[in-house]
């Protein structure tokens, strides 16, 4: 696996942040309409169990959002993408469909409801290091203009940082190109099931991706 770390710098303002990492060789193509299925399914029994108003007092996305206080970023503005895909849900917009991956990225956060980020691991730049990010910092968002990402909790590698819990940059972004991921489970909770995930990223890759050669590991 890539060589990952959790640094100083966010330890010392954030102790509980962890990343639960998921390496896999994979198959990037047109998600199967099993996979929508079985998306479209969960959202529904979100849909049927959650208000909206319900969303902030769930625990995982409340330590995230007081994190994020603790860091200097507004929760409600920038919102980590666990919070969003759920809000989205919840308000009858749905999910977007881009591909299996970025589908199985979607899937294990809604289920989770931590914060997922997956990378093409041939566009990293050894050593990853999760840290925040520094006065004045921003990259272009994955469909969206450049973020501001000063404060924000981020991943950084020696070329630069490329992903957060809440957007990504384009640079790392899964297209069909990519053979190899690294999926990045972000936990801002003391107590943390993130290895109960494992098992369920490892079987929505093997059946949906193709995935072989499957690595976990817990960075703390």
């Amino acid at each position: 696996m890539i060589d990952i770390s959790i640094d100083d710098k966010l330890k010392e303002r954030w102790p509980n942040a962890k990343l639960g990492c998921i390496q896999a060789k994979v198959a990037v193509n047109k998600s199967s309409e099993k996979l929508i299925n079985e998306i479209n399914e969960f959202c529904d029994t979100i849909n049927q169990s959650l208000k909206v108003e319900d969303i902030t007092k769930l625990d995982k996305i409340k330590d995230a959002r007081n994190a994020y206080k603790e860091l200097g970023k507004n929760p409600s503005r920038y919102r980590t993408s666990s919070e969003a895909l759920v809000r989205r849900i919840i308000q009858g917009k749905g999910l977007y469909t881009i591909n299996n991956i970025v589908e199985i990225n979607n899937l294990i956060s809604i289920k989770s409801l931590y914060p997922v980020g997956t990378y093409n691991v041939s566009k990293l730049h050894s050593p990853v290091c999760f840290t925040v990010g520094d006065e004045g910092e921003q990259y272009k968002g994955i469909g969206k203009e450049l973020i501001n990402i000063e404060n924000l909790p981020i991943l950084s590698d020696s070329v630069g940082k490329f992903g957060s819990p809440t957007s990504d940059s384009e640079r790392a972004m899964i297209t069909e190109d990519a053979n190899e991921i690294l999926i990045c489970i972000f936990s801002f909770s003391q107590e943390s099931d993130i290895e109960e995930y494992f098992g369920y990223a490892k079987e929505l890759l093997k059946e949906y991706a193709d995935g072989k050669d499957i690595e976990t590991k817990i960075i703390k």
